[in-house]
């Protein structure tokens, strides 16, 4: 009876695995067969990794959470941490002098009996700029001075659960707005002076801001086949918005992953080793999907090692990074290779109680 039962139970948990992984395959291909509106979205800064462990793994995070920067990417992620409090703080210089700063603090009361809940942010200083206005001189403009500088801000509230040993799901509610500046524009009337028909000039100011609420959802599925794992989220969905009268959408993006690890296979080496390999289906809305590749070797559970490539990109593909965790503190750090721009550099600090 005890045999019959077992067998049952395998021939289950097969049958949950492969129903999953087909309705994640008919969401991926649906979408990427839906129409694709090549670079017609906005708020770009939405769709940039920011977590240098992330990208060190060449983004191919969708399955492996369990840390509080698991929410910008899966916010079922959070709901396998381990740790009561966790916080971690991102920096990055991304191209073109654009800089990134973002943090997350995730809580889990009661040991996570009632899931775990988090918070973010993302700031980013979009450089100097040099504002200008029509004139009527030579050059055709005047500057200005005293203009605030772009920028652009996202606050995320997220919520992970673990309904089972196997399933997490998550959500995630983001507030972002995206600030371009203001802009002097000209305003032209015809009036009658001593009977002659002129134009004259004024100026208004307009105030390029938009804000925008959007919504995520992911989940993950421990399969119980050693550390076999899927995993989906979609990200970034809202309403469109518009800063003049063409509407825009924002970054809308399908991930579909799968990882595992490989140490799994060597028991003798489990006990200080880990090999995390990690693949990505990525769909994004803006263009054609790619794929996200990344491995992550870890010794003695404080020493990590990264690698990962992001397929059919124009300017970079190949990712590498390394980690120190030890006393419930980490530092991560990641580095992209470039080909037209300044090589990317992420730093990440976290801790955890």
């Amino acid at each position: 009876m005890t045999k019959i039962n077992k067998i049952g139970f395998v021939k289950n948990r097969y049958s949950h695995i492969l129903i999953l992984f087909i309705i994640f395959q008919i969401v991926f291909i649906a979408s990427a067969n839906s129409q694709v509106k090549l670079a017609q979205t906005g708020f770009g800064f939405l769709d940039v990794s920011l977590d240098a462990r992330a990208t060190g793994m060449g983004d191919a995070v969708t399955t492996t959470g369990g840390v509080s920067t698991s929410m910008f990417y899966n916010p079922a992620g959070i709901a396998s941490m381990k740790s009561m409090f966790e916080a971690g703080f991102n920096r990055m210089n991304w191209i073109a002098d654009i800089n990134y700063i973002s943090g997350s603090i995730a809580y889990a009361p009661f040991n996570g009996d009632y899931g775990v809940v988090g918070l973010s942010f993302i700031k980013v200083n979009y450089g100097s700029f040099n504002f200008t206005s029509i004139a009527a001189n030579d050059q055709g403009f005047i500057d200005l001075n005293g203009y605030p500088e772009p920028y652009a801000l996202a606050v995320q509230l997220v919520y992970g659960k673990q309904l089972s040993e196997e399933f997490s799901v998550g959500g995630r509610i983001k507030f972002a707005n995206q600030n371009l500046g203001n802009s002097q524009i000209p305003v032209y009337t015809q009036v009658i002076k001593d009977s002659v028909l002129t134009t004259d000039t004024s100026y208004a100011i307009k105030d390029y801001s938009l804000s925008v609420l959007a919504f995520d959802f992911g989940t993950i599925y421990k399969t119980g086949l050693k550390s076999l794992a899927f995993g989906m989220s979609i990200s970034n969905f809202s309403r469109e918005i518009a800063y003049e009268r063409e509407n825009f959408q924002l970054p809308l993006t399908f991930r579909f992953g799968i990882s595992m690890d490989v140490i799994d296979f060597f028991p003798s080496m489990a006990e200080n080793n880990s090999f995390v390999v990690s693949i990505d289906a990525v769909h994004p809305r803006s263009y054609s999907e790619f794929i996200n590749i990344g491995g992550e070797y870890t010794f003695m559970k404080t020493f990590s090692l990264r690698v990962g490539y992001v397929t059919k990109q124009d300017d970079y593909g190949l990712t590498m990074g390394l980690g120190v965790s030890k006393f419930g503190f980490a530092f991560d750090y990641s580095y992209t290779p470039h080909k037209i721009f300044n090589n990317i550099q992420r730093f990440s600090l976290s801790f955890s109680l």
